[in-house]
C-alpha cells in the first residue's frame, strides 16, 4: 500500500493515474513527478519499490503544495475575498457563480434546487 501525503494510492492503477488521487496533483503534474523520479508511466503503483516511493515523496514535498496545505490556502484566498467585500467575494457569499457565468438560466449547481415563486394574478377584464 503506497501512502503519500496522507492519501492511500490505489494499488492496481498506473502510477500516472494513482498520483492524481492526491489533491493538487493532476495528470500533467503526475507525469512530471514520475519523469523526474525516472519511473515508467505504465508501471503500476504496487510495483513501485521503497526507493522509488521515497523519490516521489521527496519530489512532492519539496516542489508542490498538496492536500491540507493547499486546501487551507484556497480557503484563505476565498476568505480574503469575502473580507474585502469585492465583487467575487460577494458572489461567494451569495452562493452564485463567481466567474461571470449567466444566472438567468443554468447555474443550478451553485444556486441549488429551484424555489418556485408564485406569479402575479391577472386582473379580469370587465365587459
Amino acid at each position: 500500500m503506497a501512502r503519500i501525503a496522507g492519501v492511500d494510492l490505489p494499488k492496481n492503477k498506473r502510477g500516472e493515474i494513482g498520483l492524481t488521487y492526491i489533491f493538487g496533483i493532476g495528470p500533467s503534474t503526475a507525469k512530471y513527478i514520475l519523469n523526474k523520479a525516472g519511473i515508467s508511466l505504465d508501471k503500476k503503483v504496487n510495483q513501485w519499490d521503497d526507493e522509488e516511493l521515497n523519490v516521489i515523496r521527496n519530489t512532492i514535498t519539496n516542489e508542490f503544495k498538496v492536500e491540507g496545505a493547499l486546501r487551507s490556502e484556497v480557503q484563505m484566498s476565498i476568505k480574503r475575498l469575502l473580507d474585502i467585500a469585492c465583487y467575487r467575494g460577494l458572489r461567494h457569499r451569495k452562493g452564485l457563480p463567481v466567474r461571470g457565468q449567466r444566472t438567468r438560466t443554468n447555474s443550478r449547481t451553485r444556486k441549488g434546487k429551484r424555489k418556485t415563486v408564485a406569479g402575479k394574478k391577472k386582473i379580469a377584464a370587465k365587459k
